[in-house]
Order: C-alpha cells, then sequence, then structure tokens
C-alpha cells in the first residue's frame, strides 16, 4: 500500500466500527513511519488492527502512558485474505486484511486493491503469451466493473482511482488488440483510456495511452503520428518527475524517428533514453503497465532502431544484451527480441544464422499462438529472407519448415 492507501483504508475501518469516516491523512501515515506519532488515537489503532491483522505493537508502536497495557487482539475475521505489504516503520512484511468482495453500498480501497490484482494478473498472462481476444474482453470487464462502482458511495480519493483502474483495464484491452495485430479495434479504447485518465486527473496513465498510441501508430505505417504521440507522452507531467518514463518516452520517440528516416534524432533519442535510464532507482515501486521498461527492454528498442537505421551488427549486439537481461516470465517479450535478433542477423547476410536463430522464436511460444505482431514480424524476416538468399531453396525450405506455426493465429 502506499501512504494514501494505507490512509482511506484507516478511513474506511473507522466508518466501520463507528459509523462516521475517518480523517486520516497520508501526513499522518508519514508520521507513523517516522516515529514522530508513536502510539496513534485509540480509534484509529483499532481500524489499523482491522486493516492489517495485527495490533499495534506489532506493527511497531509503542504505547504510553495508561496504554502501556495493551487490549486483546482482535479476532481475525474468518472470511477475509491477506494481502502483503511492507512497513517501513519496522522494516517487516505484514498482512494487509481486506474483506472478500461482497455486495454493499460503499467502496473503498479494498476494492481498489481487488482491481488492482486483475490488472496485474493480465498483465502477467500478457507477459507469457502475448496479446489476444480473450485478454482484451477481461480488460474490458474490469473497466465496466471498475465504472460500476462509481455508482456507489465513495470518497473523490477512490472514485479518482476507479477512473485510473478503468483507464488501466482500458489501455490494456487496446495493448492486448494491438500485440495480437487487430489494430482496427485498438484506437478507439485508447480514446477512451485517455477520457478515463482525465477524469481520474492521472498524468502517469496519460502517458501510458501515449505510449501505446505510439506504438499503435508505427504498427499502422503511420510514422509521423508515431513521433507526435511520442511528443505527446513526452508531455506529461510524469515525464518530468520520473527518469523512468522520461527514459520510455525517449526510447518511444527513437522508434517513430528511425522509421521516419531520421537517424541522427532518433539515436540522440536513444542517448538520452539511456541517460535517463541511468538515473532511475530499480527498487523503487513502479506502476504494473511499466513494470516490463528495463535495461532489458530498452536494449530490444536499440536493436530496432539500430536495424531500422542501417546498423545491423550495431542491432544484434543490442538483441543480445536485451535476452541476456530479460526475466523468464517474459516470454513474449524474448521470442519478439528473438525474432529482432534473426533480422539483424539476415541483414548482415549471416542467413543459415538467421534462419536457425528464427527457429527458436516458436520454440519459445511453444503451446501458444503466436500473437498478430510476432507473426508480422516473421512475416518480415520471410520476405527479406527471399530477397536476400542465395537461393531460392533455402527460403523455400525455411517457409516449409514453419508454416503451420508461422500461420496459426
Amino acid at each position: 500500500m502506499s501512504a494514501g492507501e494505507l490512509a482511506d483504508a484507516v478511513n474506511d475501518a473507522i466508518l466501520q466500527l463507528t459509523g462516521r469516516a475517518g480523517a486520516t491523512s497520508e501526513r499522518t501515515v508519514f508520521r507513523w513511519l517516522s516515529g514522530e506519532n508513536q502510539w496513534p488515537q485509540d480509534r484509529q489503532r483499532r481500524a489499523l488492527e482491522m486493516v492489517t491483522g495485527l495490533s499495534p505493537t506489532a506493527l511497531g508502536f509503542v504505547p504510553r502512558g495508561r496504554h502501556k497495557t495493551v487490549p486483546p487482539a482482535l479476532p481475525e475475521d474468518p472470511d477475509v485474505r491477506r494481502r502483503q505489504f511492507c512497513s517501513a516503520a519496522t522494516g517487516a512484511a505484514a498482512a494487509a486484511v481486506m474483506p472478500a468482495p461482497a455486495p454493499r453500498s460503499r467502496v473503498g480501497t479494498s476494492d481498489v486493491l481487488r482491481l488492482r490484482d486483475d490488472v496485474e494478473k493480465l498483465v502477467a498472462l500478457d507477459a507469457a503469451r502475448g496479446g489476444h481476444g480473450s485478454l482484451a474482453h477481461a480488460a474490458l470487464a474490469g473497466a465496466d466493473e471498475a465504472l460500476g462502482l462509481q455508482s456507489k458511495s465513495a470518497t473523490q480519493r477512490v472514485r479518482q482511482r476507479l477512473y485510473a483502474l478503468a483507464s488501466d483495464f482500458t489501455a490494456t484491452a487496446a495493448w492486448a488488440l494491438i500485440d495480437a495485430g487487430q489494430l482496427d479495434g485498438a484506437g478507439k479504447h485508447l480514446d477512451r483510456a485517455l477520457t478515463l485518465a482525465g477524469l481520474a486527473q492521472d498524468t502517469e496513465m496519460a502517458m501510458q495511452v501515449w505510449n501505446l498510441r505510439a506504438m499503435l501508430a508505427r504498427q499502422r505505417k503511420r510514422y509521423p503520428e508515431a513521433v507526435a504521440a511520442a511528443q505527446a507522452a513526452q508531455a506529461t507531467p510524469i515525464v518530468r518527475r520520473s527518469p523512468l518514463h522520461a527514459s520510455l518516452a525517449q526510447a518511444r520517440m527513437a522508434v517513430g524517428l528511425a522509421h521516419s528516416g531520421d537517424r541522427s534524432a532518433a539515436l540522440r533519442c536513444l542517448g538520452r533514453a539511456e541517460d535517463a535510464l541511468a538515473k532511475t532507482d530499480p527498487a523503487q515501486p513502479r506502476s504494473t503497465w511499466i513494470a516490463f521498461y528495463s535495461w532489458a527492454e530498452l536494449h530490444s528498442l536499440t536493436a530496432i532502431v539500430r536495424d531500422v537505421v542501417g546498423d545491423p551488427a550495431e542491432a544484434e549486439a543490442a538483441a543480445h544484451r536485451a535476452l541476456a537481461a530479460l526475466p523468464d516470465t517474459y516470454r513474449r517479450n524474448r521470442a519478439h527480441t528473438t525474432a529482432r535478433l534473426a533480422l539483424a542477423q539476415l541483414h548482415q547476410d549471416d542467413i543459415e544464422q538467421a534462419c536457425a536463430t528464427s527457429g527458436t522464436v516458436f520454440a519459445i511460444m511453444a503451446g501458444a499462438p503466436l500473437p498478430g505482431r510476432m507473426r508480422q514480424l516473421l512475416g518480415d524476416f520471410q520476405r527479406d529472407l527471399i530477397a536476400r538468399a542465395p537461393s531460392a531453396h533455402i527460403a523455400h525450405e525455411w517457409t516449409d519448415h514453419y508454416r503451420t506455426e508461422w500461420s496459426t493465429p
């Protein structure tokens, strides 16, 4: 939980205990974490016990005066499930107790956390399998649920977070369609996601949408639009505050500029992306949607830029660096980068090695259909192979060998 989320959870618990919403703020939570306030008010202590399932002393608070004798802990409700969060006050992990979803007239932080878990599950599925129609449908259902909760009683903070989640779900659906190669439906979802991000007043969600808009434009070969979308991403306030987001925006700009034929500007953007990423703290928590972005992803984007601007040897080296750094769970990204590696090898006329490398794409994705974007990339490989192979036999052999896997939707 962030400080704001914990404050909201405590206020919700106080409402359940007393019938009146609490006034706990982020500032209050920071005072607890710093030790400035070592013994919260009675109703805050009781609310913290409901939220965390732990006594005040187990959370690191120190009783004072007549509170030296601490009352027994509240009995644990069996119909709850625990969520892990880290207490900076004690440096120990604790379990946050959240009620299971049930029909009620009020919406609180527990609903926000539950929906956020659903987003994380979809992102994990995308990383393993890639975008597909079922993922998009599930994401849109999550957006509908988040918006449906707006009809219930909630604080303004919770309402904004629900809008942000609806934006995140909708953007996830758009990305699933982009990765699946179903580009026609993705644009309207991105328009909707941007509107929801505005309602949430969430500049990070707006940056996510512009990042995806740049990717969609590139897939459609609308390169000026891809550059303009990357510029819009760079203009969001989150980019000015976060070197991580700034790095991604610069890298996305580099890809658009490379396809537009502006080699020098593309390479300058890559340099700025590297400088910004070097300033990030990997230990800092990050939103689920941008968790994929790291040195591995930047190396992968560098491979694209270098290959497009005519530096296939540098592209091959960048692809190898990306593959060495990619986590095993990012199966789709690994397969996609492998396909980029094969293209870089092919563009150096290393035909035999390129064919062998491209074949590993199917092995990496074994058990899952190839996403449309990956099939398109392999189609690019096949066309370049036909153009560069010393004999038609090599290209035909490759096509025959992988025809079934390559063409399976």
